[in-house]
C-alpha cells in the first residue's frame, strides 16, 4: 500500500487526470465478443478451457452475423470452413489471446474457485466473468497504450500539449470503439503493443545493448502476432540502421559494427516473438507462412486506393476521424525537435497508409472510421502534441490554449455522436455512407435519441446489443440480395 501511494505521489497532475479519467470510462466497457472478435477471442477459450484450437463452440456460439457464412439452418460448420489439417479456418491473429492470458486466466481460477464454494457459474469461457476479464483486459491495455504514448509526447513537447493530443487521440478517433464497445477486436490492443515498442525504441537510440536489440525484436514478434500490418514498425530501426550505414547521422565511432550485431540481435528476437504465429498457421493450416487472408498476389500494389483511405465517405481515415489530419501535419513539428525521429515516423505513417490502400477491403469492411489505423495511436499523439505546441508558437500562449481546447472538445462531441450513429446504424456500418444524412443526424436524431440509448448501453445492455445485431443481420440481407440475384 506504502509503495503503491508513493508511486501515485510521482506521478504529475496530467498522469493523475488521465487515470481518472479512464476509471471514470470503465463503466462503458462492453463484454462483448462479436464479428472479428470471435475468431481473436477463439485462440483464448479454445486453449484456456479445451487445451486445444478447436474452434466448433466458439463459432456456434458467435453472433448472427458471423455465423451467416460459416453456420447452415441445422446448426453444422460448412465444410468449406475446414482446412486441410481438419482444423476451422480462423485467420484471425493470436496476439491478441496472449495479452487476454493474465486476465483470462485470472478470470477461470476465480470461477472454479467460487464453483467450488457453491456458485454455478459455468466455466466454459462464454460466460460474465470471462467476457468482462477479456473487455476490462483490452481497456487496460488501450489505456497503458495512451500513456506511454503520453510520456513519450511529454519527452518533447509541454506537458499540457502532450495531455491535450492523449485526450484528442483517445476520444476524437476510432480508438474509443475498439477500446470500450467492441473490446474483442484486436485494435487497442495493437496500439498498446505500437506504443510500447516506439517508447522502447526511442529510449534505446542514443545507444541499444544487444539484449536491448533482441528485446526490441520480440516485441516486433508480438506486435505482428496481434496484427500483421504492424510490421511497418519494422522501418524504426530499418532506417535507423540504414541511416548508420550510410554514414548519415551522428552516432558514435564503431556504431556500425555495433549495429551490425544488433540487427542480428534483432532478427533472432523477431523470429522467437513471432513463433505463436507460425506454430498456430501450421497447426491450422499446415504452413506457417499461410495466414489465411487474401494472398498478397491480389493486392492492388500498383495501384494503391491512397486518396480513398484519406477521404472516402467509405471509412476514410481523415474524412471519419479529422483530428488524424492534425496529428499527421504535427510530425512536422517532431521533425524540426528531432529531425531523425520525425523523419522515421512520416516514414512509417506513408508506408502504412500504402499498405492499407493496397489490401483488396482497405475500407476494413464494418469499422468505424479506417480502424487498421488505431495501430499507430502513438504516432498521432506525438504529431498532436507537436502541432498543438507549434500553435503556441505563433500565438499567445492563451489564445493557442482556448484554440486547442476547443478545437479538441468539438473533434470529440463530434466523434462520440459520430460512433453512436455507426454503433445504432443510423449509418451504414459497412460501405460508403451519405455525408447529407450523417450531419442532418448529427444535429436532428442524435440530440433526440441519445440519452434514451445511452440510459439502455447501461441498464439493458444484452437487449440493445440484440436489438443492435438485428439490425445488422437485416441490412447485411439487403446488401446479399443483389448479389443473389445477380448470381441466378
Amino acid at each position: 500500500m506504502t509503495i503503491g501511494f508513493a508511486a501515485l505521489k510521482m506521478l504529475s497532475r496530467s498522469e493523475k487526470a488521465l487515470i481518472v479519467i479512464f476509471l471514470m470510462s470503465l463503466p462503458l466497457v462492453n463484454p462483448w465478443v462479436r464479428g472479428d472478435g470471435v475468431g481473436y477471442y477463439a485462440y483464448a477459450r479454445a486453449m484456456l478451457i479445451d487445451h486445444s484450437l478447436d474452434f466448433r463452440d466458439d463459432w456456434k456460439s458467435a453472433n448472427q452475423s458471423f455465423t451467416m457464412s460459416r453456420i447452415d439452418s441445422n446448426g453444422n460448420i460448412l465444410p468449406e470452413n475446414f482446412t486441410v489439417t481438419g482444423h476451422i479456418q480462423n485467420h484471425f491473429t493470436v496476439g491478441p489471446a496472449i495479452l487476454w492470458a493474465p486476465f483470462l486466466i485470472a478470470a477461470h481460477v476465480a470461477v472454479l474457485l467460487v464453483d467450488a464454494l457453491g456458485a454455478h457459474i459455468p466455466p466454459d469461457g462464454f460466460s460474465w466473468p470471462y467476457l468482462y476479464a477479456m473487455a476490462i483486459g483490452t481497456a487496460v491495455y488501450g489505456f497503458l497504450g495512451l500513456w506511454i504514448s503520453f510520456r513519450l509526447a511529454r519527452r518533447y513537447f509541454s506537458e499540457t500539449s502532450a495531455a491535450i493530443a492523449t485526450l484528442g487521440i483517445w476520444f476524437a478517433s476510432s480508438l474509443p470503439v475498439y477500446m470500450y464497445f467492441n473490446p474483442s477486436w484486436s485494435h487497442a490492443l495493437s496500439a498498446f503493443v505500437v506504443a510500447l515498442f516506439l517508447w522502447c525504441w526511442n529510449r534505446t537510440r542514443e545507444r541499444r545493448s544487444l539484449l536491448q536489440w533482441i528485446a526490441l525484436g520480440l516485441l516486433t514478434g508480438l506486435a505482428l502476432d496481434v496484427y500483421y500490418p504492424n510490421f511497418v514498425i519494422i522501418l524504426l530501426p530499418g532506417l535507423e540502421s540504414v541511416a548508420v550505414y550510410a554514414g548519415i547521422t551522428s552516432k558514435l565511432p564503431g556504431t556500425k559494427a555495433r549495429f551490425a550485431i544488433g540487427n542480428i540481435g534483432y532478427g533472432a528476437g523477431l523470429f522467437f516473438g513471432f513463433l505463436p504465429t507460425l506454430i498456430t498457421r501450421w497447426i491450422i493450416y499446415g504452413s506457417g507462412v499461410e495466414t489465411g487472408y487474401v494472398s498478397v498476389y491480389d493486392w492492388s500494389w500498383l495501384h494503391p486506393q491512397l486518396l480513398s483511405v484519406m477521404f472516402s465517405s467509405d471509412h476514410g481515415v481523415l474524412s471519419w476521424t479529422p483530428i488524424i489530419l492534425f496529428a499527421v501535419l504535427g510530425l512536422f513539428a517532431v521533425v524540426r525537435r528531432d529531425k531523425e525521429l520525425g523523419i522515421i515516423l512520416l516514414c512509417v505513417v506513408a508506408a502504412f497508409g500504402y499498405f492499407i490502400g493496397a489490401y483488396p477491403t482497405w475500407d476494413g469492411l464494418s469499422s468505424y472510421g479506417n480502424r487498421f489505423f488505431v495501430s499507430l495511436t502513438a504516432i498521432f499523439i506525438l504529431g498532436l502534441a507537436g502541432g498543438i505546441d507549434a500553435l503556441g508558437q505563433m500565438l499567445t500562449a492563451w489564445r493557442a490554449r482556448t484554440l486547442a481546447y476547443g478545437a479538441i472538445a468539438a473533434l470529440i462531441v463530434w466523434n462520440m455522436a459520430f460512433i453512436y450513429q455507426w454503433g445504432m446504424h443510423l449509418v451504414p456500418a459497412r460501405g460508403p455512407i451519405s455525408w447529407h444524412q450523417m450531419a442532418y443526424n448529427q444535429f436532428a436524431v442524435v440530440p433526440e435519441r441519445l440519452a434514451t440509448d445511452i440510459g439502455q448501453y447501461f441498464s439493458h445492455r444484452k437487449r440493445l446489443m440484440k436489438h443492435i445485431e438485428t439490425i445488422d443481420v437485416d441490412q447485411l440481407k439487403q446488401q446479399s440480395e443483389p448479389d443473389q440475384k445477380e448470381n441466378r
